[in-house]
């Protein structure tokens, strides 16, 4: 998570001085301390760069578990959009948007992909698909903020919740026929070398590609139209790099699947990009991106190629979630998902009770986890108020039988960092 709010400080400071052209270019709301935080978000870190991110993946993942958010949490993410549709990534609500509210493509992708999944204020996925549609750049994609350019982390999750909305992705389309999966594949590496088949963040000055393994993982996902909350789906078999040119979206989706069950291979983990001056160390793991590589993998149909990285998040990853707050808790519960996983028994550690822990009382949840073989069935519907339903949790559980259609612990820059 610590990574997303980094790369979410440059974005805005490249906002700020103008290296981009967002709608507003003021700086966001003042950051609020612990005690002062709103009483439906999750976490407690300060939510100034991630707060509707964060919220988005709690949802996303208490949803494929089987538990139901409080009213309140749910209505605390529902009064961050704006009029035009737009979420910041936080802001204080109690004023209105204006000019001064620095729009966020992922976070307003986010946010619809949760409130998508959870079933609920259908105007308010459709008010943000459509500022969606109308600051989609002439390539076909997105970038962080209106107006700046194209990458492929944004694309990809703006293009998942394009998909999970509904919204047939052929149809977003710019001048010149350029869509969503046009603008993915202009960041695809070929196939050959020690990188074939991964994506780029973005071209370089020169227009080279440089492989990320986290724009891999979310252009897969964007590339097979799926969301962040990826289901669970048996193998196929072994990823294929397909070479040429004029690629289908799933081609170039299994692609990276390629590149990324070869960089797991080894370890089993991906590793952070090391920081400026400290290119002699050891690499550190990165377990946010290892676990949306999961993800990305068990999508693409090639779960079995993720098991050694869920081993080593069963393993390693559980004080980072902890420390990491709802977001990183969320995506080991979203790879856990992916990989048929028990996300309440992960390495030891019950992560839709840690998760659960952070954010207020949910209003009813699912025991056991829906991971597991035996049937589930709804047990604790305790709440702090009305919450969505019990009859809703019982409907989608019986929806859920077959899992449902990834993060990036958020969207992250990893190029820029």
């Amino acid at each position: 998570m610590s990574v997303r709010r980094r790369a979410a400080a440059l974005a805005l400071t490249a906002v700020l001085c103008g290296a981009a052209a967002p709608v507003a270019v003021a700086a966001p709301s003042p950051s609020p301390s612990a005690p002062d935080l709103p009483a439906g978000l999750y976490g407690t870190k300060d939510p100034t760069y991630d707060g509707v991110w964060r919220q988005s993946l709690a949802f996303l993942a208490q949803k494929i578990e089987l538990v139901t958010p409080a009213t309140r949490a749910v209505d605390w993410l529902v009064g961050q959009q704006c009029d035009s549709g737009a979420f910041a990534s936080y802001r204080d609500a109690s004023e209105p948007c204006d000019a001064g509210t620095v729009a966020d493509t992922n976070a307003t992708a986010a946010a619809v992909q949760a409130l998508v999944e959870l079933g609920v204020h259908r105007e308010v996925v459709d008010n943000g698909v459509s500022w969606l549609k109308s600051v989609q750049n002439e390539d076909g994609g997105w970038g962080y903020n209106p107006g700046s350019p194209s990458d492929a982390n944004s694309t990809g999750v703006v293009t998942g919740a394009m998909a999970r909305a509904g919204v047939p992705l052929a149809e977003v389309t710019k001048a010149g026929g350029k869509t969503p999966y046009t603008a993915l594949q202009t960041f695809a590496l070929p196939c050959g070398g020690e990188d074939g088949g991964a994506f780029a963040y973005q071209p370089d000055k020169k227009g080279g590609l440089t492989a990320n393994a986290d724009a891999t993982a979310a252009a897969v996902l964007g590339s097979m139209g799926k969301g962040m909350a990826a289901g669970n789906y048996n193998a196929v078999k072994a990823p294929v790099c397909h070479e040429g040119t004029g690629l289908t979206p799933e081609q170039s989706a299994q692609n990276g699947a390629f590149y990324l069950a070869k960089a797991l291979a080894g370890s089993g983990h991906l590793d952070l990009p090391p920081m400026p001056g400290a290119e002699d160390s050891a690499p550190q793991p990165d377990f946010g991106n290892t676990a949306d590589a999961v993800v990305a993998l068990a999508a693409s149909g090639h779960k079995d190629k993720a098991a050694g990285a869920v081993a080593y998040l069963e393993k390693h990853a559980q004080g980072w979630a902890e420390e990491g707050g709802p977001a990183a808790t969320a995506q080991l519960v979203l790879a856990a998902h992916a990989t048929g996983t028990d996300a309440r028994d992960f390495g030891g550690v019950d992560l839709v009770r840690q998760l659960n822990s952070t954010g207020p009382a949910p209003a009813a949840t699912a025991v056991p986890s829906p991971a597991a073989t035996t049937p589930s069935k709804p047990a604790d519907t305790s709440s702090d108020d009305e919450g969505l339903g019990l009859w809703w949790i019982i409907g989608i559980g019986l929806a859920f039988g077959a899992g449902i259609g990834f993060l990036l612990s958020g969207r992250r820059k990893n190029q820029q960092l």
